[in-house]
């Protein structure tokens, strides 16, 4: 059995993330198209043997990737495609559909209540999206909560499955020797209490409401950003204007396997920190949180289905809060 996975990007996020570790454990051949945007887990993916091809399209609008990427799954000859993310979910069943291949599948990452992927809900993504849906032959929720939200869009509910997304815990296990390296590495002083966000840099995210939390806190308490985006900026300038400029680390994006690049990679930064915070209020299933948990750090967050899903009690150490920096 041959299968193709189609994503919009193979930037650092938790869905590229999760694409890479579910092919380290398929049993089936694997290849991979990302539609734009060849990132480190493009790199990644290729270190590990997955052949990786960059379609190189130009935008949402790009109507002539559509059949680029026909030509490539009728000269592949799978047998599965698989999409993953709203832009390869729509471009990759129609073009698996005129390919001929008619086992398709998709998995929904990022739905939330008012936007997916950072762009609002309105009607016309909502009937984008349903008629791409009906070109597929199920579709994977990472959460409940995300398959209450496609049951409620009009998804038939015995076309949507439920898989959560997994991590590898052995790697996330908490290190004293990674986490003394990793803070002598930033230059964050051995007795600070660390302050942990992970995630994309952007406005959905609220780490603005971190920056804000941490001119309330004593001087000894840091900030410590793991994720990139268009955001950094904005915030770098609103630590200057809170007087914390100095006490923000922004540690840039890491995968958290390991691809031989210099600097720690996200289990040594979780290593790292004191506590993890995600004040992000809306996630469909909130993979940060449990890489906090996984770490053994006690979370407060304002979203994550993951844990909120569980039955009560079952998470003790994640705490869900206001997203606000009192």
């Amino acid at each position: 059995m041959r299968a193709l996975h189609i994503i919009t990007g193979l930037g650092v996020g938790g869905a590229e993330q999760q694409l890479r570790l579910l092919l380290r454990h398929l049993p089936v051949e694997c290849d991979v198209v990302t539609l734009t945007n060849p990132g480190p887990v493009a790199a990644g993916l290729r270190a590990d043997g997955v052949r990786v091809t960059d379609l190189a399209m130009a935008g949402n609008r790009d109507l002539a990737a559509l059949p680029r990427l026909t030509r490539l799954i009728r000269r592949g000859r799978y047998d599965l495609v698989h999409t993953h993310l709203y832009r390869a979910c729509l471009y990759g069943r129609l073009a698996a559909r005129l390919a001929g291949v008619r086992a398709i599948v998709a998995t929904e990452h990022s739905l939330g209540d008012s936007q997916m992927e950072g762009r609002p809900l309105n009607s016309g993504v909502r009937a984008l999206y349903l008629a791409g849906e009906r070109l597929g032959r199920a579709t994977v929720a990472v959460s409940p909560t995300v398959a209450a939200r496609l049951t409620r869009w009009g998804v038939p509910e015995p076309r949507i499955a439920v898989v959560p997304n997994g991590i590898d815990l052995d790697r996330f296990r908490h290190d004293p020797a990674a986490r003394e390296r990793t803070r002598a590495q930033l230059g964050l002083p051995k007795q600070a209490f660390v302050v942990g966000g992970i995630g994309r840099l952007a406005p959905g995210k609220r780490f603005d409401v971190l920056v804000q939390a941490l001119s309330q806190l004593p001087r000894d308490a840091r900030l410590l950003l793991v994720g990139g985006g268009p955001e950094e900026g904005p915030l770098r300038r609103l630590a200057e204007q809170a007087g914390v400029a100095e006490r923000v680390v922004f540690a840039g994006e890491r995968p958290y396997l390991p691809d031989g690049s210099a600097g720690p990679d996200l289990p040594a930064l979780t290593s790292a920190m004191d506590v993890l915070a995600s004040p992000s209020p809306e996630e469909a299933f909130g993979l940060a949180v449990v890489e906090g948990l996984a770490a053994g750090l006690p979370v407060r967050h304002s979203s994550c289905p993951a844990v909120e899903d569980l039955p009560s009690g079952a998470a003790p150490d994640a705490v869900r809060i206001p997203c606000d920096p009192e």
